[in-house]
């Protein structure tokens, strides 16, 4: 199973876990990075989930994520394609870093997964999408036996 997080998830455990949804999706994502690096599951990153992790000016998050992130067994680089795929799906109003993030994920990953609920509810729209979308809890509570 190849599983590509976005940044929002990569950064979950780290937000404030006083709410009970953030912890939980915390959870989910810290077992998602167990799995994969028991070797059950491939992390999938991409250049722009390294921008973006580049961009932090906590520097104990941006150690912490960076790790996470090196352990993506594969990269994607943003090529012409990814990055008119990405045009396309702002135009069904994704923002731009959404956009390649999918993009990037889409014919190189099984799942893309997010915490963001305006993400999930704007690409589940996207007619012919070549990805499942989720949340990692929800995700999480369909694939574990």
């Amino acid at each position: 199973m190849k599983i590509y997080l976005d940044n929002c998830c990569l950064n979950r455990p780290f937000d404030n876990q006083a709410d009970l949804r953030i912890h939980l999706e915390a959870e989910a994502v810290k077992t998602i990075i167990t799995l994969v690096e028991q070797r059950t599951w491939q992390l999938i990153g991409s250049s722009i989930l390294k921008f973006e992790i580049a961009k932090l000016t906590d520097n104990s998050r941006k150690r912490e994520l960076a790790l996470m992130e090196s352990l993506a067994s594969e990269i994607i680089v943003i090529n012409q394609q990814i990055a008119e795929k990405a045009k396309q799906f702002e135009n069904f109003g994704l923002q731009a870093f959404d956009a390649l993030h999918l993009a990037c994920a889409e014919n190189n990953a099984d799942v893309l997964l997010t915490v963001d609920d305006k993400f999930i509810r704007k690409a589940k729209n996207i007619t012919k999408l070549g990805i499942n979308i989720c949340n990692p809890i929800v995700w999480l509570n369909e694939v574990l036996p």
